[in-house]
């Protein structure tokens, strides 16, 4: 569903974003991309989603080469940006049907979908609401109905639980769950949050100053491929330089 081969972002500032990334999202995945501020996180979704042009490099998104054919990857994806894109006032109803009309479907169609994503996201009856009205977890879920409008069949998520309660941020876990096992959705995150990849992700691939430096299983990298039994503790209490100091003079460890 992705697949990237050094992928690469320099600004006319000559600073270098990301730094030639290989990405490979199987189709049905939940993945995730962690990485501190500033590691290249939103710059590479941002590319993944034809919103930033790659410096360098090539990428395959949803089947259709991010270059060359942009207008057929907007087609097939679907992107929820790290703040929210619903007015204040205007309900979202309103909102939705115009998104949906932008996309090229009928009204009909447009109807059919409205009525299909917000039961799916549980906000049937909410949809005539201004959106200060609801919940952080509401309006978060509205996002994600935006996005899933025009029937994708991958979803971008940038940061998509950040500010919200425990509560919230779990129940839209389980709205992404029923995504992928209800619709083979496949899903492509950036997160801060560990608990959040270790409850979502079937992979996780960490950033850092623009490099992939890791990647597997949430399992497989909390343990690092490490066990118990390559720990040793010394609690001879000597400190390194009494260490030192006895093995020299032959007294061993």
């Amino acid at each position: 569903m992705i697949s990237t081969s050094g992928l690469s972002k320099t600004y006319k500032d000559g600073s270098e974003a990301v730094a030639g990334v290989d990405i490979s999202v199987r189709p049905g995945e939940i993945v995730g991309f962690l990485g501190p501020n500033g590691a290249g996180k939103t710059t590479t979704m941002r590319m993944l989603t034809t919103l930033l042009r790659p410096t360098a490099g090539t990428a395959t998104v949803a089947g259709h080469d991010l270059i060359r054919a942009p207008r057929q990857v907007r087609r097939r994806i679907g992107y929820v940006a790290q703040g929210s894109g619903l007015p204040p006032v205007t309900p979202a109803k309103g909102e939705l049907e115009l998104q949906g009309l932008l996309y090229g479907l009928s009204r009909a169609r447009v109807a059919a979908r409205i009525a299909e994503v917000l039961a799916g996201l549980e906000l049937t009856g909410l949809e005539t609401r201004a959106p200060a009205s609801l919940s952080g977890g509401q309006r978060r879920r509205f996002d994600i109905a935006f996005a899933l409008l025009h029937d994708p069949v991958l979803l971008f998520l940038d940061e998509p639980t950040t500010g919200l309660d425990p509560q919230s941020r779990a129940n839209l876990w389980e709205h992404v769950r029923a995504l992928r096992a209800e619709r083979g959705m496949t899903v492509f995150l950036t997160t801060h949050y560990l608990d959040e990849a270790d409850a979502l992700c079937d992979r996780v691939l960490i950033i850092d100053r623009g490099r992939i430096v890791a990647g597997g299983a949430p399992a497989a990298l909390k343990t690092g491929g490490r066990t118990l039994d390559d720990v040793f503790l010394d609690l001879t209490g000597r400190s390194l330089r009494e260490e030192s100091a006895a093995t020299a003079a032959g007294e061993g460890a």
